[in-house]
């Protein structure tokens, strides 16, 4: 008797759906990679490591007084590189931000000081000269079309010679008066350039105003209808334009963001010492943009965020003041700024690239 052999039928296995079905092209990325990529979480890193080095190195770097310092000193930055970030994210940058912080003081100084008012005047009246410089700078933009290097280098210089010849044409001298007896000086300085005591240090309110700004503008960008503008203008502006984004009220209101950043660094500079230096604010442009960048917006527009900033500017002001209480010579900070930027931009080359990667 022959036995004959059937044949089972074949069980055929449904294909496992959601992530278990991966080939080369979809396979996801270790976790500690995909944080890498994120540019806040390097900045973080960078801080932490440049932290550490100078508590190493700077034995009064772990002194509270000295971190209350160094703080003080990244917030100056800080404040100011939040707006710069928001501007490079919608795709542009501001060359101007240096000095319009040095116009903003010696308009609400010598406009208080030559008319014998309450200095709560020049105050508003300097807000107004910085948002209208922002304007203007915004205006000119869209207008023209010309590039925001172009548009705010022409600002830049227009500004410092106007700070260095109106100083000198009303006050006779390359500074402003002193203002610290006039009406309304010891309010104004409570809000700009106090400070308070923790723990026996005193510390200053600019840093408390650096974080609510921090927080502020990253609810703007995650938040509201407002961030997603400023993202899709500096992704691509048409496409922009063609789903119904203002582009034009977006990229002016970011440049009036810098000049309220301006106005209230250089209201902060005004009320701490009384009188302004017109000769200053060259240069610090640069640290703001490079602590945007430093922190994670691209060059290009279209990504990046406030948290980034902030440790980019707290890793200046970490390095600023570090290389002081170590007993270097400070020009090696010029050093440092070069260094970080050029490492920062090659940075976020290679976070473009990894986000891009299929």
């Amino acid at each position: 008797m022959s036995m004959t052999h059937h044949a089972e039928p074949a069980v055929t296995t449904p294909p496992a759906s959601g992530p278990q079905q991966t080939d080369g092209r979809t396979t996801r990325r270790p976790l500690a990679l995909r944080l890498l990529a994120r540019p806040e979480v390097g900045v973080f890193l960078g801080a932490l490591a440049v932290w550490v080095f100078f508590l190493i190195t700077a034995p009064p770097v772990r002194e509270a007084a000295s971190m209350a310092n160094i703080l003080y000193q990244s917030s100056t930055i800080g404040i100011m590189a939040l707006p710069v970030a928001l501007l490079m994210i919608g795709g542009e940058f501001d060359l101007s931000a240096g000095v319009a912080v040095i116009t903003s003081a010696l308009t609400a100084s010598m406009l208080s000081y030559q008319l014998t008012m309450n200095v709560w005047v020049g105050v508003i009246a300097a807000l107004a000269v910085s948002l209208g410089i922002g304007m203007f700078n915004g205006w000119m933009l869209v207008k023209t079309g010309l590039p925001s290097f172009l548009v705010t280098l022409g600002t830049f210089l227009i500004l410092q010679g106007v700070n260095l010849a109106v100083t000198k044409l009303i006050t006779g001298n390359v500074a402003t008066d002193d203002i610290s007896d006039m009406d309304g000086f010891d309010q104004a300085k409570k809000i700009f350039a106090s400070s308070f005591e923790i723990g026996g240090v005193q510390v200053k309110i600019t840093i408390v105003w650096w974080l609510v700004f921090a927080a502020l503008a990253t609810w703007v960008l995650l938040r509201t209808k407002y961030g997603n503008w400023i993202f899709a203008v500096g992704g691509n502006k048409e496409s922009a334009r063609a789903v119904g984004v203002p582009v034009t009220f977006t990229k002016i209101s970011l440049f009036m963001l810098v000049g309220f950043g301006a106005w209230f660094v250089g209201m902060h500079q005004l009320f701490s010492f009384n009188t302004v230096q017109s000769g200053e604010g060259v240069g610090q442009e640069l640290i703001y943009i490079a602590a945007a960048v430093i922190g994670g917006c691209l060059l290009t527009g279209g990504a990046g965020s406030a948290i980034g900033p902030v440790f980019g500017a707290f890793m200046f002001g970490m390095v600023q003041q570090g290389i002081v209480y170590a007993g270097w010579n400070p020009d090696w900070f010029k050093a440092f700024l070069g260094v970080m930027l050029l490492g920062a931009v090659l940075i976020n080359l290679w976070v473009q690239r990894t986000a891009t990667r299929r």
